[in-house]
């Protein structure tokens, strides 16, 4: 049954293609159905590559069952051939009654109200935040536990976990050769491999990662690798290393120069001195070693502080790569810090709510179109930049929550007594003077909401108006041939008009 099996690769191949098509052009509402898609996605891929492979199988024929099939069915009675594989294909079902009978056109079909993709959300820590943020909680806490470290903030580590040479990282090179500190750099790379893995599941990483290795592959040849140059002997066999400048004393149990002898005297009776004996005692180290030994010990120091070297690359590489997560990562730990444990609470049954709700009713509830951008906001705040909830304290400091309304605004409600303030020279409060009829000195009407108190002003400053024209007007008086006193406008319109 080989063509039948080569006819089914066939179809499930272009199943796959047309699912892959169908989950492309669809447009996610949020990043965790971005994410979801993109794994289904990944999946229908690795498929395609495994059906492809056994595909090609089949078409090189290396056992030559498919040409003897092909032959079975071609020469002789082809009928007997038909029956004959027919009576196999009801042996089969004798034997198995209950095996499923694998339908591709509903395979790859998602139905009505399932939702986006695969379950992603036990891939992420609710740190990450479905791939946003880098979650480094637990590499900072073996970063603390090692010796020789400066003890820095879990923000400042974020800034300097993948610079591993001095002043960032104070560790000696001797001391990184040591297992704790090749398990801290291991599970570091790892966990960043294992994140990008995770956001971007579309992406050829098998590609990048080979990069990386061949980039340090040549920088370890030419000796370029940071902080892991070889070192080369040039005052003998020890060098400066273990007899110092050669101007004081050298304490070959501490590796240390004592400039002063009183100095060393007092070090020689002091616990570190001792202890530094007694474990270079323990080790077995005479002060001399055969040249074969010397050899042996350099060769394995050398393999030791390549195995170190590639993965504080491949951790500088992928650092480099999650430049953009990882500043991320660092504002929303500032933004965090500031915030209140109830606020954090609030914020953490957002993110499950809205996660709840994009994964439930999806097929069910049509409006769900008009509130796809809807945040979880039960005290009703104002929202900040980035379109979340501002803190609680910062929404009583601003007395956000007293309501200042405006009938000349056609009774729009302003929160808080800035937004309030400001809203007497933008221009919705102006048009609505324009629209009473007040055109001008509309500063004077500020702090005025009602409609009847606007009106009410507006006359009184125009009656004012008209009552300071006519005083100007009657303040001098002209007298004509006849006697007739009258004001002077009057009196030159009447001398204009050729009465007078």
């Amino acid at each position: 049954m080989i063509l039948e099996e080569q006819r089914f690769i066939h179809e499930d191949l272009e199943r796959l293609e047309r699912a892959i098509a169908d989950r492309v052009a669809e447009e996610p509402r949020n990043i965790r159905d971005r994410l979801a898609r993109d794994h289904e996605v990944a999946q229908f891929l690795n498929r395609i590559d495994e059906q492809s492979k056994r595909l090609l199988d089949i078409y090189k024929d290396a056992d030559r069952a498919r040409e003897k099939e092909i032959q079975s069915i071609s020469t002789g009675d082809q009928f007997e051939e038909f029956y004959k594989q027919l009576d196999e294909i009801k042996d089969f079902h004798k034997r198995y009654p209950n095996e499923p009978v694998e339908n591709l056109e509903r395979a790859y079909k998602r139905r009505e109200g399932e939702p986006i993709g695969m379950d992603i959300d036990n891939m992420f820590t609710g740190e990450e935040g479905y791939g946003q943020f880098l979650d480094l909680t637990r590499p900072h806490e073996d970063y603390l536990n090692l010796p020789g470290v400066k003890r820095l903030t879990y923000v400042q580590y974020l800034e300097v976990f993948d610079a591993f040479t001095p002043p960032q990282l104070l560790i000696k090179r001797p001391n990184k050769l040591s297992d704790k500190y090749f398990q801290y750099v291991g599970h570091l790379a790892a966990y960043l491999e294992e994140f990008m893995k995770k956001t971007r599941p579309l992406q050829d990483l098998g590609k990048l990662f080979a990069s990386y290795d061949e980039e340090f592959e040549k920088q370890w040849a030419a000796n370029e690798v940071p902080g892991w140059s070889e070192e080369t002997a040039q005052n003998g066999p020890q060098g400066p290393n273990t007899e110092g400048s050669g101007e004081g004393i050298w304490c070959a149990d501490c590796e240390k120069e004592f400039k002063n002898e009183n100095v060393y005297k007092n070090h020689l009776t002091g616990k570190k001195h001792i202890r530094a004996a007694e474990a270079k005692k323990a080790a077995g180290d005479s002060g001399e070693k055969p040249a074969s030994a010397k050899g042996a010990s350099s060769v394995t120091s050398r393999l030791k502080e390549r195995a170190v070297a590639e993965r504080e690359y491949r951790v500088r590489s992928l650092a480099q790569a999650l430049d953009a997560e990882r500043q991320a990562t660092r504002i929303n730990v500032e933004r965090r810090q500031g915030m209140t444990e109830r606020e954090r609470q609030m914020e953490l049954e957002a993110l499950l709510a809205e996660s709840g709700n994009t994964g439930g009713d999806r097929g069910g509830d049509q409006s769900d179109d008009d509130d796809e951008d809807r945040i979880y906001n039960p005290l009703k705040l104002p929202l900040a930049w980035d379109g979340k909830p501002i803190p609680y304290w910062l929404y009583k400091l601003h007395g956000l929550g007293v309501e200042y309304p405006c009938e000349v605004c056609g009774n729009f409600v302003y929160m808080g007594r800035r937004a309030f303030d400001k809203h007497f020279s933008e221009a919705l409060h102006i048009f609505g003077l324009k629209c009473l009829g007040i055109t001008s000195n509309t500063n004077l009407f500020r702090e005025i909401t009602k409609i009847d108190d606007a009106i009410r002003l507006w006359e009184k400053l125009e009656h004012d108006r008209k009552k300071d024209k006519d005083s100007r007007d009657n303040v001098v008086q002209m007298e004509d041939a006849e006697g007739n006193v009258m004001p002077e406008r009057i009196y030159l319109d009447l001398q204009k008009q050729g009465i007078l």
